[in-house]
């Protein structure tokens, strides 16, 4: 098949590209900056030549907008909101205008639309969207209006010819440098990985190559349109989430953090609490439903994996 990935050249897009080429399939990212073979300039907002690469696709892939990894000042929070709506934006008008329009438009969303909860997990039948919890700051509130915008713009897309699915994912779990897992080994690494805020916050992951295999289930399945949620069966708490991690790598000990704590380590991560704080418990409803079948679906045995491929990465540049 012939894939457009918009926003390609983030931690998703590199391991989306990476196994979709492996696979066989013609891969072509759009970027701002393009740097490699079958890189393309666009600036996630105007059409241009760009727009050429969708006509005649088969499937288009949109992961572009700004990065989570910030601070979540009202500048930030704004560049996400109009980076994410602006270049669906743009996307849904090149597939419009394409003389031979993909049959499918797979739209990045996020986990982080379903509201705060330590109880009943969140699926895309029954699951509550967030933003109105009492408990909550208000830029999570924000967070949840962006995620909300975002789908809410392929929604509005005229695109008749071409099926929409928003994919809600949770964190994509890799070995790769700079990804989630990245940020929490290290911290796991250092000493750190023990509760934070009391740990009964939910977190919700995905394995990398699972992610990639519901992509692909995704594209393929004719009858599927809407929101998807991407995220393994099992959320759990982050006490025990981090606990399982830290004994993947072997470390016995993690220290527990304070509320206050994560804000400072969080700042000086130039990250944001939401990330540690919230709670997002996400089951995969519908991909379920539709027979999809994990190959990680508990958390120990993903751990065990990703482990093991990120000392096989280090020992291969050594």
């Amino acid at each position: 098949m012939r894939i457009v990935i918009p926003g390609g050249t983030g931690q998703v897009g590199t391991i989306l590209n990476r196994a979709l080429t492996a696979a066989g399939h013609e891969v072509v990212v759009l970027t701002r900056r393009p740097v490699r073979e079958r890189e393309v300039h666009w600036d996630g907002e105007t059409l241009g030549p760009w727009a050429e690469t969708i006509d005649n696709s088969d499937v288009v892939i949109n992961l572009a907008g700004r990065s989570v990894s910030c601070r979540y000042t009202t500048a930030n929070l704004r560049a996400m909101m109009d980076s994410r709506v602006h270049s669906t934006q743009v996307v849904g008008k090149a597939i419009a205008t394409a003389a031979r329009p993909p049959r499918v438009w797979l739209q990045m969303s996020t986990a982080t639309i379903y509201a705060h909860s330590f109880d009943v997990p969140n699926d895309e039948a029954t699951g509550v969207l967030g933003g109105t919890e009492p408990e909550i700051p208000g830029y999570w509130a924000y967070s949840i209006e962006i995620a909300k915008a975002w789908e809410q713009a392929q929604e509005r897309a005229e695109t008749p010819y071409t099926r929409k699915v928003a994919l809600r994912s949770a964190m994509v779990m890799s070995p790769d440098r700079g990804g989630a897992f990245d940020v929490l080994l290290r911290l796991a690494r250092f000493g750190l990985g023990g509760p934070v805020a009391g740990g009964r916050q939910y977190v919700s992951w995905i394995h990398d190559r699972d992610f990639v295999r519901a992509v692909e289930f995704l594209a393929d399945r004719d009858d599927i349109t809407g929101a998807v949620n991407l995220s393994a069966p099992a959320a759990l708490p982050q006490r025990a989430f981090m606990r399982t991690l830290r004994a993947a790598w072997g470390i016995p000990v993690g220290l527990a953090a304070t509320k206050w704590m994560a804000e400072l380590g969080a700042f000086a991560l130039r990250s944001d609490t939401e990330l540690l704080l919230k709670s997002r418990r996400v089951t995969p409803g519908r991909l379920l439903e539709a027979g999809f079948t994990f190959d990680y679906s508990e958390w120990p045995e993903a751990a065990d994996d990703l482990v093991r491929r990120v000392r096989g990465n280090r020992s291969e540049t050594e």
